[in-house]
């Protein structure tokens, strides 16, 4: 299936070299902006052979690696050793990629404020400032095979989900590489990250979803497209319900790799791209950051090495060479000893009175009596009652466990809430006929109780040790 809705995007592409773009340069005469607000007040001494969240590049060369750690950039020999730093400062500076000629690094820093695509020079080590937003988010910046483009995805900071975008490496607007269709409703936009150029440029991998993340995701999330820069057509190339995460293409273009999730854990699977089939790499490797924002995609950079047998990734808080062959795995060692720069303390002092008594200040599942001359309502996961609206509150039993959610009768005389304990045993002693009385005894997850005539009640779940059925004679009403 192809997808169309790119042509004003195509022919821009076409008829327009990115190199024409305008720079956004400073006004003549103008102080350069003043990086980061905070000042390093600390230092932290870090001594390290182990690390989370890596993002990994193998240079052109076979020679280097460089990766990101605690928001600074290291490059060190491909067999490991001790890593020298190349960024350092209170930016968080992430997701290295090498040029092409292995002389520059694209990576993502906050350095100015907010999220920008910048690049080094490995021989001067001077920063140079791609995009100039202050307002976005960018992440998986990826050069082009001719080193004359960077893509990476860019979103808002607060809504605006991250698309790809393409940037002329002196800078300039971009050109956005998906347009939405006109007529796409608000749950049809797309996240779209992990930009992964074929060997000839041509077309541009990435993964894709459908609209924002949310908690209690539902797989599938990702799945992986190609994007032709030539025609802008968009084509899916993965249908897995494990999501596919990262693309990753050997330089020989005849592999693919990336990240899917099986059951309840994650890992690499390697495609023959010329067969379409394919296999577990690595299973499992670390948890992937699909049903979050992914900040910094769905799992850290991985690469291929020159001759496209091994591909370099983290995980397990090392470096590994995978051999393509499936013949294993082998660590890379490396040392990071650094002192990292830390802002200033935020240390407050509150007054917190040790008290046997202390005002409840907040107050929740707050129900008012049919006749609205009373308030039954959850104050420390007790139950209390109330004369609204100056009456003083009184608990409703001495039950041990939590209570919440309480019901009123039509007439007002009763209520019922649910209770849970770790046993879910939750009787008492009966005093007079104002005493609780169960409803339910076995264990079992409930919401919401009722009292018939009432309205409808909601479904329970039967996966916990919650019982609905207390109830109980409110005091004072016959």
């Amino acid at each position: 299936m192809l997808l169309r809705p790119f042509s004003l995007a195509a022919a821009a592409l076409a008829a327009l070299p990115l190199g024409a773009q305008t720079p956004a340069a400073r006004p003549q005469g103008t102080a350069a902006a003043r990086p980061l607000p905070l000042e390093a007040t600390r230092r932290f001494a870090l001594d390290t052979r182990e690390g989370t969240w890596l993002s990994v590049d193998v240079s052109p060369d076979g020679r280097s690696l460089v990766f990101d750690m605690l928001g600074d950039l290291y490059l060190m020999p491909f067999a490991g050793g001790d890593a020298t730093r190349l960024t350092s400062g209170l930016a968080y500076d992430t997701q290295p990629r090498f040029s092409p000629d292995g002389k520059t690094i694209v990576f993502i820093s906050d350095r100015q404020g907010a999220d920008n695509v910048h690049t080094l020079d490995l021989a001067t080590r001077e920063v140079k400032e791609i995009t100039r937003g202050r307002a976005n988010v960018y992440l998986s910046p990826e050069y082009s095979p001719d080193g004359k483009y960077i893509v990476a995805s860019k979103g808002g900071f607060r809504g605006g989900l991250p698309t790809l975008w393409m940037y002329h490496v002196d800078g300039g607007n971009g050109v956005a590489l998906y347009t939405a269709p006109p007529a796409a409703a608000g749950g049809q936009a797309v996240q779209q990250a992990g930009a992964a150029f074929t060997a000839d440029g041509r077309f541009v991998y990435f993964t894709q979803r459908t609209g924002a993340w949310n908690y209690n995701a539902q797989f599938p999330q990702y799945q992986i497209w190609s994007y032709d820069r030539e025609t802008g057509d968009r084509e899916p190339l993965s249908s897995r319900y494990g999501s596919a995460v990262r693309p990753t293409l050997s330089p020989d273009g005849k592999w693919l790799v990336y990240g899917s999730r099986y059951e309840n854990r994650t890992g690499l699977r390697i495609r023959d791209l010329a067969t379409g089939d394919e296999h577990w790499l690595a299973y499992p490797v670390q948890r992937d950051e699909m049903e979050s924002r992914a900040p910094m995609d769905a799992l850290p950079g991985m690469s291929f090495t020159p001759d496209s047998r091994e591909l370099v990734a983290s995980y397990g808080n090392k470096l590994w060479r995978v051999a393509v062959d499936g013949s294993g795995q082998v660590e890379i060692p490396f040392r990071v000893q650094a002192q990292v720069e830390v802002g200033p303390e935020l240390s407050f002092t509150y007054p917190i009175a040790d008290s046997a008594q202390f005002n409840a200040r907040q107050i929740r599942d707050a129900v008012p009596s049919p006749d609205g001359g009373q308030l039954a309502f959850v104050a420390m996961d007790r139950l209390y009652v109330m004369d609204w609206p100056r009456g003083t509150p009184r608990r409703v039993s001495t039950l041990d466990a939590i209570e919440a959610e309480p019901a009123w009768s039509p007439d007002g005389k009763a209520l019922a809430w649910v209770t849970w304990t770790p046993t879910g045993d939750t009787r008492e002693p009966r005093h007079g006929h104002a005493a609780p009385a169960g409803l339910h005894a076995e264990r079992r997850a409930h919401r919401g109780p009722q009292h018939a005539g009432a309205g409808p009640a909601r479904p329970d779940r039967r996966d916990g040790h919650h019982r609905p059925g207390v109830v109980r004679r409110v005091a004072g009403r016959p």
